[in-house]
């Protein structure tokens, strides 16, 4: 900024709280024309009055023949003009958020969500409501939800169901009766395993020019450090992180000791009168509804906690839209990123640092326990389970009750 500019700031400062609209306009117009050329653009790094409105002040000073009606013209006060739809319709954007809900599908490496619903199709849907709105509005709310579009990607896992949607519809259903009923809603999963020690780790940060860290040409694990597996827990109501850290295998036991140490370090305080508590998955994995282990765990977790544990998977090839992966893993691969995972506590500390503007916490620890693999459970274990499967697909969606096993 020059030293021309830096005056016509201090005298814009000074100024300012006697000016209206108009006067701003006004004042920025002269301080252009004494400059000459370049003087608009001069004017406005200095006073932070867009270009626009700087040339129209110009004109209006240039205007010899100005009518009493524009001379007298009301200046608009301050906060005048038109306001937002969303604060004359305070629930609009409530409304738009529940017909995208049962549709939602986010990126596990990024906090951005996207519908496949049509921003023509949304604005017809809210009218029917009783809102008005148009489709350029309902474009702009999604973006200020941080909602886009996007193309199709490759990353189905699996064969797709006939029932996919219906089953995302009920789960977005059983996760709305749980929080209105004031209970606990978890959905977890495993995070990928990552490499302890000097390894090369996705993304950049700031360093010295030419000074870049050095870390393994190749990607061999360490025979001592080996890998770690992340298990997470996010509360979906209170936005909460929880993660264990496991250094052997990522069996069923290993999952449901994640939930056990979960509820007893954060959901037990969180929710004391609790009943009931809802869990969703995916269908695979040391959590998958196929996994016998897996269920024979959550019965033991159902008698010693003395709750009702309710169990939602996602469908086959789905995996990548449960909610823990854009609301808590996603952010988490954002704050270590570029960073060598040089130990376990390390990984433990860049977890427990991970905060986001919505208010995202999380706590992590590290389990140090080995749990084997290769566990068989027999079939009478299986018929001691005090098990109820739902009419909608009861291999996806059933509840375990204390009592049995």
């Amino acid at each position: 900024m020059t030293v021309e500019q830096n005056h016509i700031q201090k005298r814009f400062s000074k100024l300012l709280p006697f000016l209206n609209e108009k006067q701003i306009r006004l004042f920025a117009a002269v301080e252009a024309e004494s400059l000459g050329y370049g003087g608009i653009s001069a004017v406005s790094e200095a006073t932070g009055v867009s270009r626009r409105a700087i040339t129209i002040g110009i004109k209006e000073l240039n205007d010899q023949n100005k009518n009493s009606s524009t001379l007298t013209e009301r200046a608009r006060k301050l906060g005048g003009g038109r306001k937002k739809l969303v604060e004359k319709d305070k629930t609009l954007q409530e409304s738009l958020e529940k017909l995208i809900e049962p549709f939602t599908r986010g990126d596990p490496e990024s906090p951005l969500l996207w519908t496949a619903k049509s921003v023509r199709n949304l604005a017809n849907a809210l009218k029917k409501q009783g809102h008005c709105v148009s489709y350029q509005t309902v474009c702009e709310l999604l973006h200020q939800m941080h909602y886009s579009l996007q193309a199709n990607q490759k990353t189905m896992e699996g064969g797709d169901s006939p029932d996919r949607n219906k089953q995302f519809e009920y789960i977005n259903n059983r996760v709305k009766t749980f929080q209105v009923n004031n209970q606990p809603v978890i959905s977890v999963d495993t995070k990928k395993k990552e490499l302890v020690g000097l390894f090369k780790n996705t993304g950049k940060e700031f360093h010295r020019h030419g000074s870049p860290e050095k870390v393994n040409i190749y990607d061999f694990p360490d025979p001592i450090l080996g890998k770690a597996s992340p298990y997470g827990i996010y509360d979906m109501t209170r936005n909460e992180g929880w993660v264990n850290v496991g250094i052997t295998h990522d069996t069923a036991q290993f999952a449901v000791q994640s939930i056990r140490s979960w509820w007893f370090s954060m959901g037990k305080a969180c929710y004391k009168n609790a009943k009931k508590l809802l869990i969703t998955a995916d269908g695979g994995g040391s959590n998958g509804h196929r996994v016998k282990l897996w269920k024979i765990e959550l019965q033991k977790l159902a008698n010693e906690l003395e709750l009702e544990i309710s169990v939602c998977h996602f469908p086959p090839g789905t995996s990548k839209w449960n909610k823990i992966e854009h609301r808590l893993f996603s952010f988490i691969s954002q704050n270590w990123r570029g960073k060598p995972l040089t130990s376990h506590q390390v990984i433990v500390d860049l977890i427990a640092c991970t905060k986001t503007k919505m208010g995202l916490k999380v706590n992590c620890q590290l389990d140090e326990k080995d749990y084997p693999v290769g566990i068989k459970v027999s079939d009478e274990e299986m018929s001691a389970i005090n098990i109820v499967k739902s009419p909608f697909h009861g291999e996806w969606n059933y509840s375990i009750f204390p009592g049995k096993l």
